[in-house]
């Protein structure tokens, strides 16, 4: 019978036995049995791992509590005021409540306005947004990127009611002429007929929207920014070595790469435009008919209908009709979003 030999770990004489008895580790015993190998300070891991399951299970839930609460509130106090209603909720465009006995109002309008004023302001902020970022995380040199990434930023802690002023006294009558010319050469198509309102004075959505896609230029801009920072250096070097230029690395490697983050980052800003208030009520000009979804409309969004009638929140009927109003805002909040996610194949980060 063939001998095998003895197999020892390094530095293990032969012969030689573990200091305390024992075994020596990755031996067998000869009696057979396996030494009991016992963790250190079981116990009191385990409970950790039960105080942070429980600490995270609770932060996760807040969020939907919290949502489910504000969804339930806006419901009960929006059904007595909808089930009042003399017009029909989706397709009136009146929106009447000075008589409590005879409430008469809709959200066509309202929802016309707040989706074709943050729509027009992504249009606008969407490709300039990605282009500043391109160019700040792959053309720019760290000299010049720091400080205007700053600039950038800071541009999302100016008062929406800054912005508001600047976009009526402002940019609204050096847009006029410009309005006008589309209205007389593209008046054929819907978006740039005319309008409710007059273009005098610039308190259309044409403007609101202008004004919007500067608000939400900064978020777009700095989530993209830091989704384009972390594309991988393989890519972009397996790129380059296959004799790419600069500019097919970005479209090759950068965008593709960045995609969802975009897409996240777009819905964040239309998130930031469909709730904005101030601005909105300081440019927009109330109409006097029911709009046609022209760019030269005006009316009210959903927000700023809301803030302008805050202060005669006194009788719960006429109060619930802006909550029903706040509460179809609420939903259109959600539908974006899943759009959204479907859009990017749910593969939107965050």
């Amino acid at each position: 019978m063939a001998l095998q030999p003895e197999i020892r770990p390094p530095g293990v004489s032969q012969g030689a036995a573990p200091a305390g008895g024992g075994t020596i580790p990755g031996m067998v015993d000869p009696s057979g049995t396996t030494p009991e190998v016992r963790a250190t300070g079981g116990s009191t891991g385990r409970f950790g791992d039960r105080v942070f399951k429980g600490v995270a299970i609770a932060a996760g839930s807040t969020i939907v509590i919290a949502i489910a609460l504000i969804a339930i509130f806006l419901l009960i106090r929006a059904v007595p005021s909808v089930r009042a209603n003399h017009a029909n909720f989706f397709t009136a465009w009146q929106f009447d409540t000075n008589d409590p006995n005879n409430l008469y109002f809709g959200i066509r309008d309202l929802f016309m306005v707040t989706v074709l004023s943050s729509l027009f302001a992504l249009v606008l902020a969407v490709p300039v947004a990605v282009g500043i970022a391109v160019f700040l995380t792959h053309y720019a040199p760290a000299r010049l990127s720091r400080p205007f990434s700053v600039m950038v930023d800071l541009l999302a802690a100016v008062p929406s009611i800054i912005f508001g002023l600047w976009g009526i006294f402002v940019l609204a009558p050096k847009l006029e002429p410009f309005a006008a010319f589309l209205n007389r050469n593209l008046g054929w198509l819907f978006l740039f007929k005319q309008g409710n309102v007059s273009l005098a004075g610039g308190g259309t959505i044409f403007t609101a929207g202008i004004v919007l896609s500067v608000m939400i230029l900064p978020i777009v801009t700095s989530v993209s920014r830091e989704v384009f920072r972390q594309t991988p250096h393989m890519q972009m070097e397996a790129a380059q070595a296959l004799g790419a230029t600069k500019w097919e690395v970005v479209r090759m490697t950068v965008l593709p790469f960045g995609r969802s983050g975009v897409i996240a980052a777009s819905m964040l800003g239309l998130g930031r435009a469909l709730g904005e208030t101030v601005a909105a009520l300081i440019i927009l000009r109330s109409a006097a008919r029911a709009g046609n979804w022209s760019l030269f409309d005006g009316g009210y969004t959903f927000a700023s209908k809301i803030a302008s009638a805050a202060a005669e929140f006194s009788e719960p009927l006429p109060t619930g009709a802006y909550i029903a109003a706040g509460f179809a805002l609420f939903v259109l909040t959600f539908i974006v979003n899943a759009l959204a996610r479907a859009i990017a194949g749910g593969k939107v980060n965050g």
